[in-house]
């Protein structure tokens, strides 16, 4: 039962009956009913967005993206592993095998340049762990490159590997002229004494002074080019082509032990000493070049003398006498 309230009226000198208008009692229940409804929604808002009234699928899904980051740590780690290794493989290279085979070193502008195109990546971007994701891609990506242009350096180390047998053989690197049958290294690469004009000048081989008839062998494996006599002053002489850019020429023959096509290897006999064409006597003018341009003969003797014989050898033909050509 409702209590029934009471108000004193002081012109009439007693208590009156408060009676409540309908109206007012509807605006205390909407009122009310609003009140409620406010409530509710606040405290929706409070379980959905705050972690301290998380539910059980938020619970399982934030205990996977926490192992997800751990995922991703141990892969950055394993990477970091990666790295150091492909980066040792790479200093090998460039330091030691590119170094080997004469070939320049790959910078690492070029190794380790990633990906420019900015929209490769565009997928992956504004989500909550978005930078964690973003930036392990990038390290793959770039690595998967790094070790795709090593790979491609190694088949290429690989290739010169393979032909590094035949250039070794092709090298010209023995005298063509044996110790036992030389009498002198009469003169050697450099400025000379012509001996018919008596200018100084270039001469641009070595003269090794032997009997006419000696032997003259090839000094490495290679196709004679040329077996004549047309060349202006050099007379009957040989030129040998050994391939990976050498040539070597040998003058002034008294005849000839090899003709043009033929395959010799290093110390066939390719002809004889004599001293035909431009020749103040019986000697092998002997020439090395390399890719089109002369070059000394003397730095390619390791073949088949000793370093006491080298210094000797060098001796004789750095003085600047005159020539025998």
């Amino acid at each position: 039962m409702a209590k029934v309230k009471y108000y004193y009226d002081s012109e009439n000198l007693a208590y009156t009956k408060i009676k409540t208008r309908k109206r007012i009692k509807i605006g205390y229940a909407l009122l009310f009913l609003l009140a409620s409804a406010l409530f509710g929604f606040l405290v929706f808002v409070l379980l959905v967005n705050t972690p301290y009234f998380e539910t059980p699928k938020d619970r399982l899904q934030s205990r996977e993206i926490e192992n997800l980051k751990l995922q991703y740590s141990i892969l950055n780690k394993k990477m970091d592993e990666i790295n150091e290794v492909t980066e040792a493989i790479e200093d090998r290279d460039n330091n030691i095998y590119r170094v080997y085979f004469n070939k320049a070193s790959i910078p690492d502008s070029i190794r380790k340049s990633g990906f420019k195109d900015l929209k490769r990546y565009k997928d992956l971007e504004g989500y909550n762990n978005s930078q964690l994701v973003l930036n392990t891609t990038k390290r793959i990506d770039r690595l998967s490159k790094q070790l795709a242009i090593q790979s491609k350096s190694l088949d290429e180390i690989l290739k010169l590997a393979s032909v590094k047998g035949n250039l070794l053989l092709a090298i010209p690197a023995i005298q063509p002229v044996r110790n036992e049958n030389l009498k002198r290294v009469a003169s050697g690469f450099g400025y000379r004494i012509d001996p018919f004009t008596k200018v100084r000048k270039m001469h641009n081989g070595m003269d090794f002074t032997a009997s006419t008839g000696s032997p003259v062998y090839a000094t490495g494996d290679g196709v004679v080019a040329r077996a004549d006599n047309t060349a202006s002053g050099f007379g009957n002489h040989v030129v040998i082509r050994h391939g990976f850019g050498y040539e070597s020429v040998y003058a002034h023959l008294s005849k000839y032990n090899c003709r043009p096509g033929q395959h010799v290897k290093r110390g066939d006999v390719i002809g004889y000493v004599g001293s035909t064409g431009r020749s103040e006597g019986p000697h092998c003018h002997y020439e090395v070049h390399k890719d089109g341009k002369v070059v000394n003969p003397l730095n390619f003797y390791y073949g088949n003398i000793s370093a006491v014989e080298y210094v000797a050898i060098s001796h004789m033909a750095n003085q600047e006498n005159q020539s025998l050509d």
